[in-house]
């Protein structure tokens, strides 16, 4: 029969047989594979997963440690740490962060400035599973609320930290200085594990030049959690260790007191105690308050901070550079008798102006009018410094080399930074001809001189240096270098015990005592025989329990035309002259010495002298009440002035 096929039997047994064979082959071949994987994941590999696992379920926190604290002299809490908890999101366990956010927002106040500080938080993370601080400093009644609807949120936490709290606010902000949040850049240069528990960094002042000492060492604890990153279990723990306190010159009382003096006028006071160079005061105005750059504020308050035209950020105590006008005089006379320029009893005409030979420009005095009323009369040194007479260091700029000038202002420091542990202190300005020529490209010109001799011109000091300039003369030419740490809990890193500065060199002990004669002139009633009374008496010399010496000073901001007479009330607000005052009293035994600077504030005699006196009588009258210190008046000197 055509196409009918005959069955094999044992052919199909065969083929079967050898099909059964191949795929038990198979499966014996897939079984050894996974035995082998099974072997190679639970042997080979058993101590690589266990970590795995580990690193899944245990995890290593890093435990901030508690940054030290700052005292002033009195034991006032300058800089504290306080308990702050946020609401923090671990967004590795969160599916759909965005909808969580809103959600967490119908709960407790969640304001687009904290999405945005969130998000670059959220760009800083240093590791997996961090939780990341969407909303910081919860009241009670917030953390309440999270509570009941924790469970709702997976990925959601509440943490609880301790942050920097200073309790005076803007009061301290430019002296103590404040922590700010670790940037980017800073995580470039920082030790990351010794931040790895924290988030600020010291950024001004005290903060900045003693953080490695505040800052302390991070500790770490181990933990286990579950499947939603809860901790159930701490497994063992490394306690961090505290950073150190620190004790600062500081009286927060006499801080209190140059604050209420200066008022809402924008300048600063920097009071040291000339014995040790320990930093009394330092107020810069307008200030800011450091608790907003922990706490966080809103981006638009931030730009009006940052942008106003009163710059509340600057500190215009270590870091304003200004003329010193008059205040700079003591400077001069002392430098022209060092030179044999000038003796105390040589005495001049001051008719109000001064005229270089061969030049028509006048130089005028503050006393200078247009009829030619103004002038001084016969002036000597001593006359020169309570009268403040201009022309009379004209006269003896004229006849001094530039080179003698600023080798003896240099002694006072004048453009150098010398203080001990002062962050960031400007150096201020002290030009002469190689400076010139290379700044301006122009060479040094006899009325450079002129200029300089009354503090004016190209030369620029801090109030902080006028302070030191001040402690200076109250020293009798003993240089101090001024220091914020009084004390600490052990030594401190960052500073190796600073060289003495050494005593300025070339006045004799009587030209000191008779240069403080004349500063006490300008601030008290002369001795009989005084030709008018100095600059400052009719402000604050006629009621006072102790002897001050002073000095004012009254710097341009922008040059009157030959001719014309200054008129404040014509001048745009920060074109206005600045007012300063030096001082130090008690004038026979100084216990303290100041600078005062009013911005744009006028008159140094009517405007800055009485926020000096303020300040000393606060710091002075305590201790006059339980006599502590002599009020006895000086005795006559042989600076008498001319008959």
């Amino acid at each position: 029969m055509v196409g009918l096929s005959i069955k094999d039997p044992a052919r199909e047994q065969s083929m079967f047989a050898s099909r059964a064979i191949g795929l038990f082959a198979i499966i014996v071949f897939l079984v050894g594979l996974l035995v082998l994987r099974f072997v190679h994941l639970q042997i080979w590999q058993y101590e690589t997963f266990q970590t795995r696992s580990d690193l899944n379920r245990i995890q290593v926190q890093p435990l901030a440690p508690p940054r030290g604290l700052i005292f002033d002299r009195q034991g006032e809490l300058l800089a504290e740490n306080r308990v702050s908890s946020s609401l923090a999101l671990v967004t590795e366990r969160i599916d759909g962060l965005g909808q969580t956010i809103a959600q967490l927002a119908e709960l407790v106040s969640v304001t687009p400035a904290d999405i945005s500080d969130f998000e670059s938080r959220l760009k800083r993370k240093r590791r997996p599973f961090e939780p990341v601080a969407l909303r910081m400093d919860l009241t009670e009644e917030e953390k309440a609320v999270l509570a009941v609807n924790r469970h709702r949120f997976i990925g959601m936490e509440v943490t609880s930290e301790l942050i920097r709290h200073y309790p005076y606010g803007e009061l301290f902000a430019h002296a103590v200085g404040s922590v700010r949040r670790i940037t980017e850049d800073d995580l470039r240069a920082l030790d990351e594990v010794a931040y790895s528990g924290t988030e600020f960094v010291g950024k001004r002042g005290v903060e900045k030049f003693y953080e490695r000492s505040l800052l302390g060492q991070v500790g770490y604890q181990q933990v286990e959690t579950d499947a939603h990153g809860r901790i159930r279990q701490e497994l063992d723990k490394e306690a961090p260790i505290s950073g150190q306190n620190i004790t600062l010159h500081l009286d927060s009382r006499l801080q209190i007191a140059a604050s209420a003096a200066l008022g809402e006028r924008r300048g600063a006071v920097v009071a040291l105690d000339p014995r040790s160079g320990g930093v009394l005061a330092l107020v810069s105005h307008p200030g800011y308050d450091p608790n907003l750059f922990v706490s966080g504020m809103s981006s638009k308050y931030y730009k009006d901070l940052s942008q106003s035209l009163y710059t509340p950020l600057f500190n215009r105590a270590i870091n304003g550079q200004y003329a010193p006008g008059s205040t700079f005089k003591p400077v001069m006379g002392l430098a022209g008798i060092v030179a044999g320029t000038t003796e105390w009893e040589t005495i001049i005409e001051d008719r109000g102006f001064f005229r270089l030979p061969g030049q028509k420009r006048i130089y005028r005095d503050w006393t200078w009018t247009r009829d030619g009323a103004g002038g001084q009369g016969d002036v000597d040194l001593h006359r020169a410094i309570y009268r403040s007479s201009n022309v009379y260091f004209y006269d003896l700029a004229s006849r001094m080399e530039v080179n003698d000038i600023v080798s003896f202002a240099d002694q006072f420091a004048f453009g150098r930074h010398v203080a001990v542990d002062v962050a960031d202190a400007s150096q201020g300005l002290l030009p002469d001809p190689i400076w010139k020529q290379g700044a301006k490209g122009e060479i040094w010109y006899p009325g450079d001189n002129l200029n300089f001799a009354i503090g004016q011109g190209d030369l620029l000091a801090t109030p902080l240096q006028m302070a030191i300039a001040a402690a200076t003369i109250a020293n009798r030419g003993r240089v101090v270098r001024p220091r914020m740490l009084l004390a600490s809990d052990a030594p401190m890193a960052e500073v190796d015990p600073p060289l003495p500065l050494p005593a300025i060199t070339g006045p004799s002990p009587d030209d000191w005592e008779r240069m403080v004669d004349a500063m006490e002139a300008v601030v008290h009633r002369g001795n009989k025989g005084f030709r008018g009374n100095g600059t400052a008496w009719a402000y604050i010399g006629r009621d006072i329990g102790y002897r001050m010496a002073g000095k004012s000073g009254t710097a341009q901001v922008v040059e009157i035309k030959q001719g014309e007479e200054y008129d404040e009330e014509e001048l745009d607000e920060f074109n206005r002259k600045h007012a300063w005052f030096i001082a130090f009293a008690p004038a026979d035994d100084p216990l303290i010495a100041l600078s005062v600077l009013v911005e744009n504030g006028g008159g140094g005699s009517s405007v800055a002298a009485p926020v000096a006196k303020q300040v000393l009588d606060a710091y002075l009258l305590p201790q006059l009440a339980t006599a502590s210190i002599s009020v006895a008046p000086r005795r006559p000197s042989q600076a008498d002035p001319i008959q």
